[in-house]
């Protein structure tokens, strides 16, 4: 019953996690404009994404353009671009393998081999969560450090976006959730192999028992 409740919860949080990851892929608030000027009035907002650029008016119109080349991105762009997308996929593989070896299910009939395809989603979760982790660090770290870089114009200064934090909930979420189907495995399982019994010891009618027992 606690495995079972542990695989429910897992899953629950995985799959609220791959969809975060689905939804941190297309948000265009990867990197935001910053706003370093004592003004607070600005004309336009800039939006950067892994699919998109969009610009954001004051009268609250937007306009958006999908990227022309992928070979024009920077080396992190099309670095998270890739990995989401394996991230993404991932996800929807260890759901696959965890519905199948979800003790709710009878996809499997043997339990242990339904207990070690749920530790495999599990696994597969967990780095479909690396996977997700890798780019936005970096992301992030690239961001901090062209805004501290004097050498960078101010017009071109980032901050960190709204689809960053949401992926690194998604992050964690993954890799909290494949930890739990990871240690969900029932303590014992039923054994596959027949029960052998040693035969009783035959007595003689004298009260002996027989020699043959001990040949």
């Amino acid at each position: 019953m606690i495995s079972a409740c542990l695989e429910f919860l897992g899953l629950g949080l995985c799959v609220a996690g791959t969809l975060m990851v689905m939804v941190a892929c297309g948000l265009p608030m990867w990197k935001v404009s910053a706003f370093i000027d004592g003004n607070i009035v600005v004309a336009q907002t800039i939006w950067e994404g892994l699919w998109m650029t969009c610009a954001v008016q004051s009268t609250g119109q937007m306009q958006c353009k999908v990227h022309d080349s992928v070979l024009a991105l920077t080396q992190d762009l099309q670095t998270a671009r890739a990995l989401t997308i394996i991230s993404a996929v991932l996800g929807v593989i260890g759901l696959s393998f965890t519905i199948a070896g979800a003790q709710c299910t009878n996809c499997i009939k043997t339990e242990s081999i339904k207990a070690k395809v749920v530790n495999c989603g599990g696994v597969i979760y967990i780095i479909s969560g690396l996977f997700v982790l890798i780019p936005l660090c970096w992301m992030a770290n690239n961001i901090i450090s062209n805004f501290y870089d004097p050498q960078v114009p101010a017009a071109k200064k980032r901050e960190i976006g709204a689809a960053l934090y949401i992926g690194w909930a998604a992050a964690g979420l993954l890799l909290t959730g494949g930890t739990i189907l990871c240690c969900s495995c029932p303590e014992h399982f039923k054994s596959t192999y027949p029960i052998k019994y040693a035969p009783t010891k035959s007595i003689t009618q004298n009260g002996d028992y027989d020699k043959r027992n001990y040949v």
